[in-house]
């Protein structure tokens, strides 16, 4: 600096002095105060403009609405015939998102001014309007593709999630419904009525030992069945191997709401062609109570899911062994290894290597399978004791609550539990494989 004139030394001397003397603790109160602030005392008068603006707006738009959603969701009304519950509730859930957006803004802007004031005060010198708005475009692009997604996700799945958590805790169901009577908030009540009243108790434990026996056994069958017409199939020694995965697929072509109905007629008790045709010719009597008897009516609907879901395993499986390396099984016959091994540590590795978070996503999906176990005999049969049918798992249960006997809160209740044992399920099950790893840890 000992080249410069004087009077531009001193005003270099000046700007690094005000530099220095540049505040972070001031910018972060500032927009702690009011949003905007901050940034206007950083001398970014644009960005600190838009966030006055976004408050400001919020301010005179959202306050009230949000004020009287948080209201509702704190009383669910007080007047029985004229305050709606439901309708507080839902406000009240998407003022809480509301509330949430806000802070998190709200948070941004404080943290922003904050950063900024730092860096200024070390020296950095802000861009022009142009270069700063082309970063900007670099650096946010991903996420100004993804907010369109991220927001249809809040009221798709945020919101109904929200509002069936919170509904479990009320006591709304046929006798406290609105706008007649209000809904009022029981805490865990639901939550220990299910493990202590007697028809509660028995009907949980027996739908949700069942719903897991269900998912164990249909799945495995299924993608046991599919993986050995899979290895049949993809023998060399077999002929015509596009006619026979036509034929294997075809199920698969078929509407599955179609095939269970054609099913459901067909294991009928008094008409069914599986008892007139094949029991009663073979073995004489009246058949077996497919419909009636819960036993069996869980025997067909296992049969039932197997015939539905294996043409999807079994092309799944036929892939990934058409892209298994013949010289992998030339190097083990010339080991002397038997079929057997070549299948347990050649196939077998490569195929659920390839295929797990698949299968996963299988067991999950037959877990909350509503559609064979509705659509074949609706849940039935009916059980003594109990307020679920004999072949019913959680899912049509909480239906059957919903629909048929409006116990909405109840129905909340299971459908918290499945949701929890299903995400924790999936969630351990795919951080043991490949989709959760960043790409450096593949």
């Amino acid at each position: 600096m000992s080249h410069l004139p004087a009077e531009e030394k001193k005003h270099v001397e000046k700007r690094h002095v005000e530099k220095k003397q540049h505040n972070p603790t001031v910018a972060m109160v500032l927009s702690i105060i009011f949003a905007g602030l901050g940034q206007l005392y950083n001398r970014r008068f644009i960005k600190g403009t838009v966030f006055i603006v976004i408050e400001v707006a919020f301010l005179v738009t959202m306050l009230e609405s949000i004020n009287f959603g948080l209201w509702g969701l704190r009383t669910l009304g007080t007047i029985p015939g004229t305050d709606h519950s439901i309708r507080l509730l839902v406000f009240g859930v998407l003022a809480l998102i509301g509330v949430f957006f806000a802070i998190t803004l709200y948070v941004f802007n404080v943290l922003d001014a904050r950063k900024q004031a730092k860096r200024i005060r070390d020296g950095w010198k802000p861009m022009k309007f142009g270069e700063a708005m082309r970063q900007f475009y670099d650096s946010a692009f991903p996420y100004l593709m993804t907010f369109p997604g991220l927001v249809l996700m809040i009221f798709v799945v945020i919101f109904p999630l929200l509002f069936s958590i919170l509904l479990a805790f009320t006591n709304y169901n046929l006798y406290n419904s609105p706008p007649r009577n209000l809904v009022d908030w029981v805490g865990f009540d639901n939550f220990s009525s299910l493990v202590t009243v007697p028809i509660w108790q028995d009907t949980f434990l027996s739908v949700f030992s069942w719903t897991i026996v269900w998912t164990l056994v249909a799945t495995t069958l299924q993608i046991g069945l599919g993986l050995f017409l899979a290895l049949i199939v993809n023998d060399s020694r077999i002929r015509f191997k596009k006619l026979i995965r036509t034929i294997l697929i075809l199920p698969w072509a078929v509407p599955a709401f179609v095939t269970i109905l054609i099913f459901s007629a067909m294991f009928n008790d008094d008409f069914g062609s599986i008892n007139r045709d094949i029991i009663i010719p073979l073995f004489g009597g009246e058949g077996l109570p497919w419909l009636s008897d819960p036993l069996y009516a869980r025997i067909a609907i296992i049969m039932i899911q197997t015939w539905l879901g294996f043409p999807f395993i079994f092309a799944l499986f036929s892939g990934v062994l058409q892209s298994i390396s013949k010289d992998w099984y030339e190097a083990a016959d010339v080991d002397g290894g038997t079929r057997f091994k070549k299948f347990r540590f050649i196939t077998l590795p490569h195929v659920m290597f390839a295929t797990a978070p698949l299968l996963i996503m299988q067991y999950a999906q037959n877990f909350n399978n509503f559609n064979v176990i509705y659509l074949f005999n609706e849940g039935g049969p009916p059980v003594r004791g109990q307020n679920a049918g004999g072949t019913d798992i959680l899912i049509s249960w909480v239906y059957k609550l919903t629909f048929d006997t409006n116990n909405y809160s109840m129905a909340a209740v299971i459908s918290i539990i499945m949701g929890v044992i299903v995400s924790g399920f999936a969630f351990y099950q795919f951080r043991k494989t490949r989709s959760f790893k960043e790409e450096g840890e593949i």
